[in-house]
């Protein structure tokens, strides 16, 4: 479980700008569930899911992942946690242009060391099961929206990771494709993996493979429910 408790995220704290992101929260995100963030932009929802995913530190309040309090983690122990815990979808896929959809998937998984013979085989396998095997060796600049997110999917479990964290992972897809994502992350939930999604995408929110959903407004929540 993921546990947030009085979180507050500020931007330029003490200038004229300062900006509240997130205001307040405490946040439970059971294990082997789908959490959605839901909200307008603005809401403080994306945020929140960096604080989620330890890509960003609280000004103030504690989160625990599983029964590790993280918040005060020096940055080397945090950088271990994110990369052996979490798995990341990010909006725009953020796949690397000129290296192939295989190596893409491979990247995370570097820093761990270990056989480059055994990851690409993982790697392969990864996107053989999310039906773009066929265009492993194609550069990440030729793939489809829809392969693309696909590989970046890949990638996120490359390092078999507990928690999928996607923020507006539908953003750039069709409907369709928004429900095959969702089918996608039902696969990931009955594996046992934890899934939070940020998203304004009715698509995302209202789609029955969701646990829970979480609404935010100013950076508070303001509602939740299945």
């Amino acid at each position: 479980m993921i546990r947030l408790r009085d979180v507050r995220r500020v931007f330029h704290q003490g200038r004229p700008d300062e900006l509240v992101a997130v205001d307040g929260v405490t946040l439970d995100i059971a294990d082997a569930k789908v959490t959605v963030l839901r909200g307008p932009s603005g809401s403080g929802k994306t945020s929140l899911l960096a604080l989620v995913g330890c890509m960003a530190r609280p000004t103030s309040g504690r989160i625990h992942v599983g029964d590790r309090e993280v918040t005060s983690l020096p940055e080397h122990f945090l950088t271990e946690v994110r990369r052996l815990t979490f798995g990341f979808v990010f909006q725009q896929f953020h796949l690397v242009r000129g290296i192939s959809a295989l190596e893409n998937v491979m990247l995370p998984a570097y820093p761990l060391g270990g056989s480059r013979k055994a990851l690409s085989a993982r790697a392969q396998a990864l996107l053989d099961r999310f039906g773009v095997g066929g265009r492993a060796r194609a550069r990440a600049d030729w793939l489809s929206g829809g392969e693309s997110q696909r590989v970046a999917i890949a990638r996120a479990l490359v390092n078999d990771p507990r928690v999928v964290v996607a923020d507006e992972p539908t953003a750039h897809l069709d409907s369709k494709l928004s429900a095959g994502f969702m089918e996608l992350v039902a696969a990931l939930r009955d594996e046992g993996r934890t899934v939070v999604i940020a998203s304004h995408d009715p698509i995302v929110h209202d789609s029955p493979f969701v646990d829970r959903v979480v609404s935010m407004r100013d950076g508070r929540i303001v509602g939740e429910g299945p």
